[in-house]
């Protein structure tokens, strides 16, 4: 985990093997924006679809601003209630913003109901970076929060994020119906110190 030095502030960063997780900056708008037009994205994220002038707007006006509330509560004390978190995945040897890794509240999940969710570039899949992406958020979050139970959710016939979940440790809590759609849920536990 570090911060690097941004206009106004401290950017928020946790390296990994072969990508960067950063907290999103304004400037990421068209990079988000372009993915989500990607048809894997469309398929499996179809609320993400919305307007450039939307994406603009959620970007300046709530999603940055949501970030800097979570990252202060989990600096000052780790309480982080339904605060989100929204991390670009940007690879190292390019610099590109090429996906992101979020955890927020899942409200059509029984409590404790914080989940984590990504996508990445239909470029960059089968690298192994969305596992280190969920990997490394998730160690954050019980290091640096009071959270003690992640989970995630992948439509049934999604077999390449069902895939990078169990490869994260995530366990089978069986399945869910979400907007009429069949959904695998998984759980992780914080581990407990010896």
């Amino acid at each position: 985990m570090n911060e690097q030095q941004g206009n106004e502030h401290q950017v928020f960063t946790m390296e990994c093997r072969d990508i960067i997780l950063r907290e999103y900056l304004s400037s990421d708008v068209e990079a988000i924006y372009a993915l989500t037009q990607q048809p894997e994205i469309k398929q499996f994220l179809p609320d993400w679809d919305v307007p450039l002038a939307q994406r603009v707007d959620w970007i300046k006006n709530y999603e940055t601003v949501e970030n800097r509330r979570f990252l202060q509560a989990a600096a000052a004390d780790g309480h982080i209630g339904g605060m989100i978190l929204r991390l670009g995945i940007i690879e190292k040897a390019t610099g590109e913003f090429i996906g992101w890794c979020n955890t927020g509240i899942k409200d059509e999940l029984p409590e404790p109901n914080r989940e984590i969710m990504y996508a990445l570039s239909n470029r960059h899949t089968n690298k192994g970076y969305t596992t280190q992406a969920v990997q490394a958020l998730a160690q954050y979050l019980f290091a640096y929060t009071d959270v003690a139970v992640l989970n995630a959710v992948a439509l049934t016939h999604n077999h390449s994020s069902n895939k990078v979940i169990q490869k994260c440790g995530f366990e089978t809590e069986g399945t869910i119906r979400i907007d009429d759609e069949e959904y695998n849920h998984y759980k992780l536990y914080k581990r407990k110190e010896a």
